[in-house]
């Protein structure tokens, strides 16, 4: 498995303040998706001066913050399998959240921890 990117993520139907409160700590926001899985979900991931990334998800069915670990990888359904193999389940059944330039899924862990993992959908992998 390929990890191509490994940050903490909040998901929040209170991303604003969220937000907010970051660049208030110096981070800025460097990439913005909206509409993701034609639902009223947003994710913006922010950068500071020392190179720390965070995603923040404005994601309106969450009753209570989450804070999350974000992996990216090469391969979403080799990763997938590793840790489905490993006990971990995904809340949402099979359900996985699909745009034009990614695919993921949140996975919980057997002690509870939890992982949104994510593959991006590069240009050169298009079909």
């Amino acid at each position: 498995m390929t990890i191509t990117t490994f940050n903490p993520m909040i998901l929040s139907k209170n991303a604003d303040e969220i937000i907010k409160l970051f660049e208030e700590l110096g981070f800025e926001k460097r990439h913005q998706v909206d509409g993701v899985d034609d639902k009223d979900i947003s994710s913006v991931r922010m950068t500071d001066a020392n190179g720390f990334h965070v995603d923040i998800a404005r994601v309106e069915s969450m009753e209570r913050d989450m804070s999350t670990i974000r992996m990216n990888v090469r391969d979403f359904d080799e990763a997938y399998d590793y840790f489905i193999g490993k006990g971990f389940t995904n809340p949402g059944g099979d359900h996985t959240v699909e745009s034009a330039s990614a695919k993921s899924c949140l996975l919980i862990s057997p002690s509870g921890f939890s992982i949104q993992l994510t593959q991006h959908i590069r240009k050169d992998e298009e079909n």
